[in-house]
């Protein structure tokens, strides 16, 4: 997959250069749509601040650069793991007016991250945040998806270069995976109408669309890291079905489990 990087916005890049001084952070990357060259004048900074548990966080010094650095002079860093198991941790400001997230990451449960890439293991798991999930892989496709702005002991460089393209194994185990669920939820969503529960209806019907994303996503080699333009990216494979994002859309406002079912043929041929 040939990813359009923007340039480093000037922020990132002074950034980058502050956080590698707190002891512990050992790298720090560029993710989110500032590293897919899909940014908006409102979207958020997302800065990667890759440790070793070996070395911890010197929390002390990272929350005195937050409130330093922060509009307001009030934005914390949380500990390691207060996000939830996978989120993990980090801080949210706002610096002349730019929104900024640094968000951590643990080196080795990223390496772990990248094994299970490169073995086509398809493990999810439940996240706050993140109401499809988050997949063991998640951590792998993001630094895929990442610009390492400093990585003065190479720790990013190897594991990016071990990764690799999008591994074969990873994309046959999502379309396995994934290519059968969006018909079986969608029954199950059409006897959700029948009996009113117009709950349990939106969440089967949630979850076939992202089924569809990830077998169209998987079959070309196109990460996803959330549900967050899930259907945009899976819309923009090759052999998508016409005006699939536009279609989802309609589907999902309305209701329309037909048009949905009729997509998720289109999806399977």
């Amino acid at each position: 997959m040939t990813i359009n990087v923007m340039p480093v916005p000037a922020l990132a890049s002074r950034l980058s250069t502050r956080l590698v001084s707190i002891p512990g952070v050992i790298a720090v990357s560029l993710g989110g749509s500032h590293a897919r060259g899909a940014a908006h004048p409102d979207s958020d900074l997302d800065l990667g601040l890759y440790y070793d548990p070996s070395r911890p966080l010197d929390a002390a010094q990272l929350n005195d650069l937050c409130r330093q650095i922060d509009d307001d002079g009030v934005a914390q860093a949380t500990l390691p793991g207060e996000w939830g198991p996978w989120v993990d941790g980090g801080a949210w400001l706002t610096i002349k007016g730019q929104r900024v997230d640094f968000i951590y990451r643990d080196l080795r449960r990223v390496e772990i991250s990248i094994n299970d890439a490169l073995a086509g293991q398809v493990i999810l798991h439940a996240q706050v945040g993140h109401p499809h999930g988050i997949h063991s892989h998640h951590y792998a496709a993001e630094l895929a998806l990442s610009v390492v702005l400093l990585d003065p002991h190479g720790r990013l460089k190897e594991l990016k270069e071990r990764l690799g393209a999008y591994p074969q194994a990873l994309r046959v185990a999502l379309e396995r995976h994934y290519a059968w669920q969006p018909q079986f939820w969608l029954e199950g969503a059409v006897k959700g109408q029948a009996r009113g529960d117009v709950h349990w209806l939106q969440g089967c019907a949630y979850q076939a669309v992202m089924a569809m994303a990830q077998t169209l996503c998987a079959r070309h080699g196109v990460w996803l890291t959330n549900e967050k333009g899930a259907v945009r990216a899976a819309a923009n494979v090759p052999d998508a079905p016409p005006d699939f994002e536009s279609r989802i859309q309609t589907a999902l406002s309305t209701l329309d489990l037909e048009g949905l079912r009729s997509l998720s043929a289109e999806v399977s041929r």
